[in-house]
Formats: structure tokens, sequence, C-alpha cells
């Protein structure tokens, strides 16, 4: 077992924990390790479906390109609408 000394931690965040907490009916340690567990959970499990959703919406997004039209730079386009 570890123990994590938290220095800086400002009055809003402890204050949303807390409420957390007490809705909750545990302490506030209790109610940050179950914040940090299920973000890593989350993180863990979702992240190959995050993936997978965006690599198939990009290729949602290529089969809207027509094909043997030259397609303008995106840099281009950037500097040009930073420039107005």
């Amino acid at each position: 077992m570890f123990q994590i000394i938290i220095e800086k931690m400002d009055n809003v965040l402890f204050a949303r924990i807390k409420e957390l907490a007490q809705a909750r009916d545990v302490s506030v340690e209790e109610q940050i390790l179950s914040v940090l567990r299920e973000a890593l959970q989350l993180n863990r499990e979702n992240m190959a479906e995050d993936r997978e959703d965006l690599l198939e919406c990009a290729d949602r997004i290529a089969t809207m390109t027509p094909k043997g039209i030259r397609q303008t730079d995106s840099t281009l386009l950037i500097r040009e609408d930073r420039d107005r």
C-alpha cells in the first residue's frame, strides 16, 4: 500500500470532492481513490474503442473528398485565415 500527499489542491476542487464524498457517505480519501480507479479503468477500456471510432470517422471523411481533384494545402488555408 502506498501513500500520496497532495500539497497543492485548490479550494474548489477539494470542495467538490468533499461534496461527492458526503453524497456517497464515504471519506474524502475513499472518494479520491474511487475517482482515480474510475478514470484509469475508463481509459484502459475505452482507449482502443475511441481510437477505432476516430479512424472510422476519418475514413468516412476521406470518402467524401472528391477523387482526382487537387486539394489545397491546409497550411495555406490556416495562414490565410490568420491574416484576416
